[in-house]
């Protein structure tokens, strides 16, 4: 009795699960994240020196003061990016830090007095959902483990990375 040798190609979404495509698919991406770090750091260049330009008299100071904050939210958006890179995930305690800096700015720039109380409201409300996902994040069980969650996972994933590589 002849068996037939099983001739048929392969399907296209076992080719998809190789090993190669995935690993050129996040090729991709890192090419992707290293210029949106390119473009991020020359962008914060540009403000940077926008920023000591605003410092010359007549001095604004919401301006300079929203110019500084601004700054910084486009420093924590590179960390964020410079995380994911090295770990291969979101943080979420930059990503949480840097949506609370960027409220606080737009609160700064327009000023709460002149702010309607209904969008008052609302920011709070924001801001405290932020506040309790940044307390929340430490005891999400299937995710993170222990006190400092980004560094477990942190140290659990160079691990793995080790191990794989030996």
């Amino acid at each position: 009795m002849h068996k037939f040798a099983d001739t048929s190609p392969t399907p296209w979404y076992k080719l998809l699960n190789s090993s190669s495509v995935i690993q050129i698919l996040e090729f991709i991406q890192d090419l992707i994240i290293i210029s949106l770090c390119i473009g991020l750091f020359s962008f914060m260049a540009i403000q940077l020196r926008e920023l000591f330009v605003s410092l010359l008299p007549p001095l604004n100071f919401p301006m300079v003061t929203a110019d500084i904050l601004f700054l910084l939210i486009l420093v924590e958006l590179f960390r964020l990016l410079i995380i994911y890179l090295q770990e291969r995930r979101i943080s979420i305690g930059v990503a949480v830090e840097v949506s609370i800096v960027s409220v606080l700015r737009e609160i700064i720039v327009k000023g709460i007095l002149e702010t309607p109380w209904s969008q008052v409201l609302a920011t709070c409300s924001f801001l405290l959902v932020l506040a309790v996902l940044l307390v929340v994040r430490v005891w999400l069980p299937p995710t993170f483990e222990g006190i400092d969650p980004e560094q477990k996972v942190s140290e659990r994933h160079k691990k793995q990375a080790v191990n794989s590589k030996q």
